[in-house]
Formats: structure tokens, C-alpha cells, sequence
């Protein structure tokens, strides 16, 4: 009842949770309205980003079926929270080596990790998220723009990756809810995504 209760609330949450951003990501400037639309806009800038946090989100959402609820914030909240210190490293000019290799790499491991259903324990699989996330983090930081605020910027780009989180999380459950086969189908995702993350570190 929860499962199916979260499922049918989440598409007006993520609408509502849209719909206030819209406006300041539509005027992108200068300032706390630049900053936030700039870091809002950054993960959905590249297919690896979008790729890897909805694959945190489908890996949260297994565990939270394995172990309860309660355990279901644990992985968005360790790669948010990794993000954020990635993030400031960069704004403080830390040189992290591999970033590139690091943000290909966490596509092709979470999306396994989705592809195999893993059975992952909660503080193994948060420290895992956790050490991809300082790549995603220290990309987003290192790319922000000299003239925007530095808090609305992060505000930004959590809030999208939080979205993000919640598109895997409602879209493993959904399969659950409503498709016969839905292990198969989430095993073929996460196959699919370990795929572009290897095309990723080609290209790279």
C-alpha cells in the first residue's frame, strides 16, 4: 500500500517540484536567478550525469524494497551529500585527477550494479555511490559560472539531481506495479546503461 501510494503521488510531486523551478531556470543571468537556472540546468546536460543518478535512484529503490522504506533515501542521500563535497573541492581549486574517467566509470558500474540486481549491503552500496558522486560533484563545481552565486548554484544542481533520483526510484517501482515482467525489463536498463557508459569512456 506505501509502494503503491508513493508510486501514484511521486508524478504530481516531481510536476509540482518542476513547475516553481521553471521560472527561474527561464532566465538564466546573472546573480541567485543565473546561479540557481545554471546549476538547476548542469545535469541534464549530459547524458552520463542523467544516466548515472537515475541508476542511484533504481539501486535505491531495490534496497528500500529489500530492506524497508526507511533505507530508501540512504543512496540519493550519500550521492547528494558526496556531490556536495565534490562541488566545493572544485570551487576551491582542488586539482582531482580522472574526473572524466571517474563520471564514464560510475555510469558503467552503477548500471551493472542495476543491470544485476545486486544485492547491495546499505553502507557498501552508499559508499560506492558516495565515491562516484565527487566526480559528478567536482564536474558540476568546476563548471560554475565565475559570476553566479555559489549557494543558489548548488541549490540548483541538487535539486535537479534529487529529481533525477526520483525519476529512478518512481520508474523501478512503476515497473513493479504495473509490468509483468519487471526484473527483466530493470535488468535490460541497467545493461543499457552500462553499454552508453562504456561508449562514454571510448569516446573519451
Amino acid at each position: 500500500m506505501l509502494r503503491r501510494s508513493f508510486v501514484q503521488s511521486l508524478p504530481g510531486a516531481l510536476l509540482v517540484v518542476v513547475a516553481t523551478s521553471l521560472p527561474a531556470a527561464a532566465h538564466v543571468g546573472h546573480g541567485e536567478s543565473g546561479g540557481f537556472a545554471h546549476g538547476f540546468l548542469h545535469p541534464f546536460g549530459g547524458m552520463d550525469h542523467i544516466l548515472a543518478m537515475v541508476s542511484v535512484g533504481m539501486l535505491a529503490a531495490l534496497v528500500g524494497k529489500r530492506l524497508g522504506t526507511g533505507s530508501l533515501w540512504a543512496f540519493p542521500a550519500a550521492f547528494m551529500g558526496m556531490m556536495s563535497v565534490g562541488a566545493m573541492l572544485a570551487m576551491a581549486n582542488f586539482h582531482l585527477p580522472f574526473v572524466e574517467i571517474g563520471i564514464a566509470l560510475s555510469v558503467v558500474t552503477l548500471g551493472l550494479a542495476v543491470a544485476l540486481q545486486m544485492p547491495l549491503p546499505l553502507l557498501a552500496g552508499m559508499a560506492l555511490v558516495g565515491f562516484f558522486a565527487v566526480f559528478h560533484g567536482f564536474a558540476h563545481g568546476a563548471e560554475m559560472p565565475v559570476d553566479a552565486s555559489m549557494l543558489t548554484y548548488w541549490a540548483g544542481f541538487l535539486l535537479a539531481t534529487a529529481l533525477l533520483h526520483l525519476a529512478g526510484i518512481g520508474m523501478r517501482f512503476a515497473l513493479g506495479q504495473w509490468v509483468p515482467a519487471a526484473n527483466v525489463v530493470a535488468r535490460l536498463a541497467g545493461i543499457a546503461i552500462a553499454a552508453a557508459g562504456i561508449g562514454l569512456m571510448a569516446a573519451g
